[in-house]
């Protein structure tokens, strides 16, 4: 094993992978939503969840990857932030008008929102929340980070 005392190079965000009840309409969803395209094959899980597999959905302009995944054991159960795991997935987005597009771009698709909003504690930030269709949070995200 080898020991550095730097952190190694990380080359930016690749993917997040969310559980589904039913991996076919929370792929649909996503593509329909972010205009995500599917990598032709399935994913296979190894190891202990070898019957598992994810569906691999890629964003074009970002190259940003949302893993679809089933797992045989799931119960159903719908995402809750409030337990362990992923409590939500926030996406940049260039300009504060832009959330304001995807809160038109959502009420088109009829999916359920918050609404933009802005706040300035602890810093100026806005957000627009939103759930996939297994109640994972998802959350559009604008901070001027320019000074």
């Amino acid at each position: 094993m080898t020991t550095t005392d730097t952190r190694p190079a990380l080359s930016g965000f690749h993917h997040v992978a969310v559980t589904a009840r039913d991996v076919e309409a929370s792929a649909d969803w996503y593509q329909r939503v972010f205009g995500m395209s599917r990598i032709p094959p399935q994913f296979p899980h190894h190891g202990a969840d070898a019957k598992g597999y994810t569906l691999v959905l890629i964003e074009p302009e970002t190259n940003l990857c949302v893993g679809i995944v089933h797992h045989p054991g799931n119960s159903g159960e719908p995402a809750d932030e409030t337990r362990c795991g992923i409590d939500h997935v926030g996406f940049a987005m260039p300009t504060r008008g832009d959330l304001d597009a995807w809160a038109g771009w959502l009420d088109s698709l009829g999916i359920a929102h918050s609404g933009v909003t802005d706040t300035e504690d602890p810093v100026p930030y806005s957000a627009l929340v939103f759930r996939d269709p297994d109640n994972v949070q998802l959350e559009l995200f604008y901070m001027d980070m320019s000074g």
